[in-house]
């Protein structure tokens, strides 16, 4: 009797990540096609938690709009609506006085912390260490304490305005940022312990995520996606805003292109924000600037004036509520500036049409264009695999969705 052997073919099948997937960071659904447990296709679908933000800036005074910047990208807030005043300040040819400068880089180097912590430990809560997520929560409590010190909110905090700062800080507030940098080197030290040559760790990110540097610029990566596939790139450096110019510091990159890589350029660039902050520390020491407290620009077409020259003159008065009821209006023209945000270069384009709101507003994401990488970083990778590449692209769909 001859037997013959019947061989089954299974077709690829379909498989749905999200859009509630504990590790999509966010409500991601993302469509797989599987040959088992290997990705074949991946295919992002966003738009979940779009929300306008957009047309709604177009239709707010330029100091309404500020606030929907901090929604963005809800680890990094600063650092948005740092952005958006600077394109503001850029059109209106306003200067900021030197200690707001020296305020909004020591908050916005403090957001880059904040974001990385929460990047490096959730990416690694994803893929299995527990710990680490908690360590790195201790620590953005105590920046998180800072924001509230400053601003009195601890996540939409609206801090920097157009013109310079919402208000200086309090007494002592400096102080214990400083000795807020001198210790968290030793928590990041305990973070590379348990992370840095853990070989489930190493195993799990090494090779994995590829992305050259050809794919990476034809996709328009940025910030640490782009490092870590050899591009040498920071806007600090590069194209220079605030008072980074007057701040040496290297940029942090590598030349593997994969998950791992993209962990060290966090952990390196958390350890250089604190040299940095150490730096604007320095500067509000000069003796040629002690004399100087301003943090708001003089000009009262723009910025609120002193609360005493509002109450003791006619002028100030007629300032504040012109500048509460009709807003401020900037030249007719368009402008755009981007800055180096934690996820990568953040930009902002506004058109005016000398109204008091803007005629167009357009937000460059950087977390858009990571999330499409996924269409090639995910193929020929294992499910599994998935999870680390999403987590080393620290996506928030705050901005991705907008």
């Amino acid at each position: 009797m001859f037997y013959t052997e019947r061989i089954k073919k299974f077709n690829s099948f379909v498989f749905n990540f999200g859009p509630q997937h504990p590790s999509a960071h966010g409500v991601l659904r993302l469509i797989l096609q599987l040959d088992g447990e290997v990705v074949e296709k991946a295919d992002p679908h966003i738009g979940l938690l779009h929300r306008g933000t957009e047309k709604l800036c177009e239709y707010k005074l330029y100091a309404q709009a500020l606030p929907y910047f901090d929604r963005l990208d809800y680890v990094s807030m600063m650092c948005q609506e740092h952005c958006f005043s600077l394109v503001i300040e850029k059109m209106a040819k306003l200067d900021i006085p030197f200690r707001a400068k020296v305020l909004r880089m020591i908050y916005t180097e403090l957001t880059r912390i904040l974001n990385h912590l929460l990047a490096v430990t959730t990416h690694a809560l994803d893929i299995g260490a527990f710990t680490p997520f908690l360590w790195a929560f201790e620590e953005r409590e105590k920046i998180m304490e800072f924001y509230e010190r400053g601003s009195g909110s601890r996540m939409h905090a609206a801090y920097i305005r157009p013109g310079g700062v919402f208000a200086d800080v309090y007494e002592g507030t400096l102080t214990d940022i400083f000795k807020f940098c001198c210790q968290f080197g030793s928590r990041l030290d305990e973070i590379e312990e348990l992370l840095t040559e853990n070989r489930v760790w190493k195993q799990r990110l090494k090779y994995v995520g590829y992305v050259s540097l050809n794919q990476g610029l034809s996709s328009a990566f940025t910030g640490v996606m782009i490092r870590g596939s050899g591009l040498v790139w920071d806007l600090r450096v590069q194209q220079p805003y605030e008072l980074y110019e007057d701040i040496s510091f290297g940029i942090c990159y590598a030349t593997r292109g994969d998950c791992y890589d993209r962990y060290l350029i966090r952990i390196n660039e958390m350890r250089q924000s604190l040299q940095i902050i150490k730096n604007c520390l320095n500067l509000t020491k000069l003796p040629s600037k002690l004399h100087e407290t301003a943090v708001k620009a003089d000009n009262y077409k723009i910025v609120p004036p002193p609360r005493s020259l509002m109450k003791s003159t006619m002028e100030g008065m007629i300032h504040h509520f012109k500048l509460f009821s009709e807003g401020f209006s900037l030249p007719k023209g368009s402008d755009y500036v981007g800055i180096e945000a934690p996820k990568g270069e953040f930009g902002v384009y506004l058109h005016s049409t000398a109204e008091n709101r803007p005629n167009r507003c357009k937000i460059r994401a950087p977390g858009f264009s990571h999330l499409y990488g996924l269409t090639f970083m995910a193929p020929g990778h294992y499910l599994a695999d998935v999870v680390a590449i999403i987590g080393t692209q620290d996506i928030v769909f705050g901005e991705v969705d907008r």
